[in-house]
């Protein structure tokens, strides 16, 4: 058909064409219809049917692909048919607008419809994996929906729609659950560079599922809004699920009042305490012993940050002045042995109170050590080795980048001892660590090198919540000093333990949330500033080649990471009430309590009669009597007077100074029981005096003894 054509009647074309449009779908439709193989979206069979469409039901023989988690459709309508669709649209301009029109509301009606997006979001399968908890290892498979594990086995049955993952010759295990987190934290005026988004995407990329978060705030600031800001702001932001621990930075009724809100209304059952940075949020002892006793009433756990603020700051002003500015003043200033007495200082004052208490960030071999030795002691203490002090050492607190050794500056420090690491691997297979965190507080390197000339204005904090997992897989596993349940339990189980969320998280199990992580333990991955999530510009483990990298991440019953490649949502975290009174650390506390109540002793009472005396105090509570020969005057203890000789020594007069045998001279000094029936002097009876007196100093001494035996004595032979 020409223009000619077209132009001599076209109110009878357009009428046509809207007629024909209008007949598709209907039964005495004409063979030969217009059909549509494309749209504006991909693939859709009869755009213009009046039926509805069916985008999440791909036909098996049509073999849809699903991009992005949405099944694609094809269309049976071939190449000729279109091309006659397409000449019989062609109409001239003026009837364009009418057609587009009726175009565009059908365009409208197929976005606006909602696409069933099953496979993807909502049903998953992990097939052909070795199930790993922290107590076995089976073969089997996984099936999730709607953020649950519904089902674990073999020859599971599950509905159609469900997106299967082969994970044969992988593990799959638990998310991670970091047990310590620092994001958007303030030091020395600044503020950490990873938010709750850059720091729970980067976990998500190194496969935990869950963070626990430090709520830090200065002196002046009410814990209750602390915790308050601080989740408004993780809410926000969280690409996973997320806890809370609240810093008590000092200690008064109203902080009582306010930790009770938290642990009743507000789902905080764990509470951070510092012996560290004095002025700012260190606790004395009386605050610590205090703040966990009320930890221990409300049924929580505390958190420990060992260190001596008060020596640090000493040793701190000590090498300054003697010219060291650079990062090693930091780890000359927080040695090793403030470390450890500060931690079994801190678990001695939880166990006098019977507190449950994490030493977090053990950095040393002796820390370890101190809560080893406690734990066999009967202490409820669990300590938690970090990332950094797994996977580096403090030999580049030396290294001549200023900048290097900057990003290293943390607290406590790292130790030079290269072999640290592999001892404290060791306690962490051991059990006398117990659970793993990253205390993840970055830095930029702009913002380290406010203190290029006083190593005291370095802002503290390093990575590691990516390559936590990693780390302890290639330093515990592939080193036989742990196996996979092992690493299981000390990156995910024990502390879901710890904070009272098993078995929601930390397991594989029917019920159990579906944070799974389908681990290779086989490939290998370089940690490099290149390719991590973070923000920083800095990775404390630059060029560290680990084997275990996560494969696939399911956080939520969401596929967040597949075949390695991360699509991490904004605000897609939960936050996690860690209920309190947890049964896995309760139950000690609640053994310990009747072991060691003590019990009330009946005597009979004192026959005798009671007589109070002065000299009780002064002697001892040696109780002097009436009937000794000797007297003198009461023993006092002065204080030391400066100058004075023999000053704080007890006065008292000697029985010597009078004349031997007289009844003035003699001291109450000594017991004096009856004689014997022999008339003979008890030899029960004391003889000891604090003045150092002997009982027969008023006696004359005999001249001398004459005896038989020979000088030197008598020997008699054994014949």
């Amino acid at each position: 058909m020409d223009s000619s054509q077209r132009s001599s009647s076209p109110t009878h074309s357009v009428a046509g064409s809207i007629s024909s449009i209008a007949s598709i779908g209907s039964g005495n439709c004409n063979p030969n219809r217009p059909r549509l193989k494309s749209s504006f979206f991909g693939v859709i069979p009869d755009a213009f049917d009046a039926k509805s469409l069916s985008l999440g039901q791909a036909s098996p023989a049509r073999k849809g692909r699903v991009a992005n988690g949405t099944p694609s459709v094809t269309s049976e309508t071939s190449q000729p048919e279109m091309d006659e669709v397409m000449s019989h649209l062609e109409f001239n301009g003026s009837d364009g607008p009418v057609v587009e029109e009726v175009m565009q509301a059908k365009q409208m009606e197929i976005m606006s419809a909602e696409p069933i997006i099953e496979s993807a979001h909502n049903r998953l399968l992990l097939k052909g994996g070795k199930i790993v908890n922290d107590d076995q290892m089976v073969d089997g498979d996984v099936y999730v929906e709607d953020g649950i594990i519904k089902q674990v086995g073999r020859d599971l049955t599950i509905p159609g729609g469900t997106k299967i993952l082969d994970v044969r010759g992988k593990l799959v295990i638990p998310g991670g659950i970091d047990t310590h987190t620092q994001f958007q934290t303030a030091s020395n005026g600044v503020v950490s560079v990873d938010d709750f988004y850059q720091g729970t995407k980067a976990a998500l990329a190194g496969g935990t599922t869950m963070i626990v978060n430090t709520v830090i705030e200065n002196r002046n600031t009410s814990i209750l809004e602390a915790y308050e800001k601080w989740r408004s702001w993780a809410d926000e932001k969280a690409c996973c699920d997320y806890g809370l621990q609240v810093t008590i930075p000092s200690w008064s009724p109203k902080t009582r009042k306010e930790m009770e809100t938290l642990t009743q209304e507000k789902g905080v059952s764990a509470f951070r305490l510092f012996t560290s940075n004095k002025d700012e949020m260190m606790l004395n002892d009386e605050e610590m012993c205090q703040a966990m006793e009320s930890i221990k009433d409300l049924g929580g756990i505390s958190n420990v940050h060992c260190g001596n603020g008060t020596l640090v700051a000493h040793n701190e002003k000590k090498f300054l002045s003697l010219g060291i500015t650079g990062p090693e003043g930091h780890q000359l200033s927080y040695s090793e042995d403030i470390e450890a007495d500060s931690a079994n200082h801190a678990i001695t004052i939880a166990a006098q109170v019977n507190c449950p208490v994490i030493i977090s960030d053990v950095m040393s071999k002796s820390t370890a050590d101190v809560i080893t030795k406690k734990r066999q002691q009967g202490a409820i203490a669990f300590g938690e080795p970090i990332a950094a002090s797994l996977g580096t050492d403090g030999t580049h607190y030396y290294n001549k980048c200023w900048n290097h050794c900057a990003a290293h500056v943390m607290s406590p420090p790292l130790r030079l001892d290269p072999t640290t690491p592999a001892y404290l691997m060791d306690f962490l297979a051991s059990g006398d660590l117990y659970v793993t965190g990253s205390a993840h507080c970055t830095f930029s390197s702009t913002q380290k090198s406010a203190g290029q000339n006083d190593f005291t204005k370095i802002p503290n904090g390093v990575n590691g919540v990516e390559d936590r997992m990693s780390i302890i897989w290639e330093k515990g596993v592939m080193t036989g000093k742990l196996d996979p349940c092992q690493f299981v339990a000390v990156t995910s189980t024990n502390a879901a333990k710890l904070f009272n969320v098993y078995p929601r998280k930390g397991r594989i199990a029917v019920g159990s949330d579906a944070d799974v992580v389908v681990w290779d333990g086989q490939s290998t991955r370089a940690i490099s500033v290149k390719s991590h999530h973070q923000k920083v510009d800095f990775n404390i483990f630059e060029g560290m080649q680990c084997h275990g990298v996560p494969y696939h991440v399911i956080a939520n019953g969401r596929l967040v990471m597949e075949e390695g490649a991360l699509r991490a949502c904004q605000g897609a975290g939960r936050f996690v009430a860690m209920p309190t009174f947890s049964p896995h650390i309760y139950m000690r506390v609640q053994g310990k309590d009747k072991a060691l109540l003590p019990c009330v002793i009946d005597r009979e009472p004192s026959n005798g009669p009671v007589v109070e005396s002065p000299m009780v105090a002064a002697t001892n509570g040696v109780r002097l009597q009436e009937s000794m020969p000797f007297k003198s005057s009461p023993i006092c203890f002065d204080l030391p007077i400066p100058g004075t000789p023999m000053s704080g020594l007890p006065v008292s007069s000697s029985p010597m100074s009078a004349s031997p045998g007289s009844v003035s001279s003699m001291s109450e000094e000594f017991h004096q029981r009856p004689p014997t029936r022999g008339g003979h002097r008890n030899l029960q009876d004391s003889s000891f005096s604090l003045s150092g007196a002997q009982f027969d100093d008023a006696k004359s001494p005999r001249p001398g003894i004459r005896v038989n035996n020979p000088p030197g004595g008598k020997s008699t032979a054994l014949w």
